[in-house]
């Protein structure tokens, strides 16, 4: 590890791979371990799941200038330092993120599995801009170091997700255990709002969703569609059951008849065994898989992603409050797009309408204008169904006014009437009353 280390210059961009495709702590705290000799180092990760203490602001303090932290997403782990100001937040989205990454990397650092008789070593649990980032960087220039930390717990993925080692400078072995994530229970209101989506879901529609109560609900509800497809970025939660109820085949794809297909997988025990070696599973990199044209080319692909907050206008905001980052954009984008585009696409954004404050106050996420600073994920000509526990808005061929409505009629009952005021006061004050109920 210390000689890996030892390669970091300063004014060095690290970067790593995402989630259990990054390299491990054990690589990291060698390189933190030199932060006196070096100046300007920046470390640029994704989705960190294992105890980095590059994302403890405590022990990153006395290193500024010397070693700092630029996530490129922003998840609970790495979130205090985004709290704190410490953080250099680069945006990115999924299907952009390779290209991202290797213009910012002098070094790159992924997890792989040992090689194997023809010398191939498979990104494991985790491809998405690993591949293309190496290839890329290697082939400009920019990346003069790349490492590859081989552990041999890492499952093979089938797909386009094989490296030759000749594509690496060097090698770390660290036989390291891989995270795993137990199941959420969803809540009334994650199961109000499935039921909602389940409306939206047909036989034979492909299907994209993330992680969370919601997509759990969504799961569970499944019970009786036959043949969906997957194209999605993560391999989506209960797998394997949906497999095994016939509820997801593939059949009906146009592309990757049969086969799961997706960027990266986080889960349980049982879901690494099942994608290990499964050929009805791959892995291609993100700049696939979440390319808009390729979405597009599925009829009937339904994409699920959750939202912060959704604006009068049909803005979606996925990432955070004014100036405080809470996430990033991923693939929202890129799927938002591609279903738009998809005959017979549906772009589902899923929304809790309403949180409550520090004070006990009911604040809504619908909203006659994003806060100050805050980003927009999904710009409001790619908006299409907004769904809360209280309803499905649909805003894909509404106007401005009509979008407002439709929102109003899903938000909290207890904050419609001051939504509609604002509407009335701030937004159409000629309109006539009668357009704006």
């Amino acid at each position: 590890m210390r000689e890996a280390a030892s390669k970091v210059e300063s004014g060095d961009v690290v970067g790593t791979g995402l989630a259990i495709g990054s390299g491990t702590p054990d690589i990291f705290n060698a390189i933190l371990d030199r932060w006196q000799e070096l100046k300007g180092v920046r470390i640029l990760d994704t989705i960190g799941l294992y105890p980095f203490k590059f994302q403890d602001p405590d022990f990153m303090l006395p290193l500024d200038g010397h070693i700092n932290y630029m996530p490129a997403f922003s998840i609970a782990t790495g979130r205090r330092m985004n709290n704190t100001k410490q953080a250099e937040f680069y945006p990115v989205q999924s299907s952009d993120l390779a290209d991202k990454v290797w213009h910012k990397s002098d070094v790159f650092i992924a997890q792989v599995t040992p090689p194997n008789a023809n010398g191939y070593v498979n990104l494991g649990l985790t491809n998405f801009y690993t591949m293309d980032t190496i290839r890329e960087g290697k082939a400009s220039g920019k990346q003069r170091v790349t490492i590859g930390e081989v552990n041999d717990q890492l499952p093979i993925i089938y797909g386009n997700n094989w490296m030759h080692i000749s594509e690496f400078d060097y090698f770390v072995e660290n036989s390291t255990q891989i995270p795993t994530f137990g199941r959420g229970t969803p809540t009334e209101t994650d199961k109000c709002i499935a039921a909602y989506v389940l409306e939206l879901i047909n036989d034979g529609d492909t299907i994209q969703m993330g992680i969370g109560g919601i997509p759990e609900a969504v799961v569970a509800g499944l019970d009786g569609k036959k043949d969906l497809g997957v194209l999605t970025e993560m391999f989506p939660i209960g797998l394997p059951q949906l497999v095994a109820k016939g509820i997801v085949t593939n059949k009906r794809k146009p592309l990757h008849k049969g086969v799961t297909v997706a960027t990266f997988c986080m889960g349980d025990a049982e879901m690494y065994e099942y994608v290990r070696e499964n050929p009805a599973c791959e892995f291609h990199p993100s700049s696939y898989t979440n390319n808009p044209g390729i979405i597009a080319r599925h009829p009937n692909m339904v994409a699920m992603n959750m939202a912060l907050m959704v604006d009068f206008s049909g803005q979606i905001n996925s990432e955070g409050v004014g100036h405080t980052q809470v996430s990033g954009s991923g693939g929202q984008l890129d799927f938002m797009i591609g279903s738009f585009w998809a005959p017979g696409g549906k772009g589902i954004t899923l929304l809790y309408s309403s949180r409550r404050g520090k004070d006990g106050s009911l604040i809504s996420a619908i909203v006659p204008e994003l806060p100050l600073g805050s980003p927009v994920t999904v710009p409001r000509t790619y908006a299409q169904y907004v769904i809360t526990e209280y309803g499905i808005a649909n805003l894909r061929y509404k106007s401005r006014t009509e979008r407002a409505k439709e929102l109003i009629a899903v938000a909290h009952p207890d904050l419609r009437g001051e939504l509609t005021a604002s509407l009335r006061r701030n937004f159409y004050p000629f309109a006539s009353m009668a357009s704006v109920k």
